[in-house]
Parts: structure tokens; C-alpha cells; sequence
């Protein structure tokens, strides 16, 4: 007969350090820190890139109308 050991549960990152005073993970912290700075960076790119969307059809705009009116518009660089 064969002895079996039972199978490990695996525990997920919390936040409790036994080693430490508060018992706070230093780890866990940074952990929450990055992800918020992640998901705020994410919001920020997402409505910059639909400014630049705005921008650039706002430019289009413009410079179609300029041709329209026989005006040259300038290569962009």
C-alpha cells in the first residue's frame, strides 16, 4: 500500500507577511500600486489616442478646404 501525500492547494498572492511588524507584504503592495498605475496609464492612452483621432480628422478638414481654395498646404515635414 502506497502512501499518498496530499495534493498541495495552492494559495494566491495576499497581502499577510509573517515577517514582517504589520504583517503586510511589501511585495503584495507593490503589486497593487503597479496594477493601479497600469489601469490609470491604460484610461490615459486610450483618450489621448482619441484625441489624435480628433486632431487628425480636424487637420484632414482643414486641409482639404485649403485645396479647395487653391491654397497650397505644406508637405509635414
Amino acid at each position: 500500500m502506497a502512501l499518498r501525500q496530499p495534493a498541495r492547494k495552492v494559495v494566491p498572492m495576499t497581502d499577510y507577511c509573517a515577517f514582517s511588524k504589520d504583517h503586510k507584504c511589501i511585495q503584495w503592495t507593490d503589486y497593487e500600486i503597479t496594477r493601479n498605475e497600469l489601469e490609470e496609464a491604460n484610461e490615459l492612452c486610450h483618450g489621448n489616442w482619441i484625441e489624435i483621432q480628433h486632431q487628425r480628422e480636424y487637420i484632414d478638414l482643414l486641409q482639404e478646404t485649403l485645396r479647395q481654395n487653391g491654397i497650397d498646404v505644406p508637405s509635414e515635414y
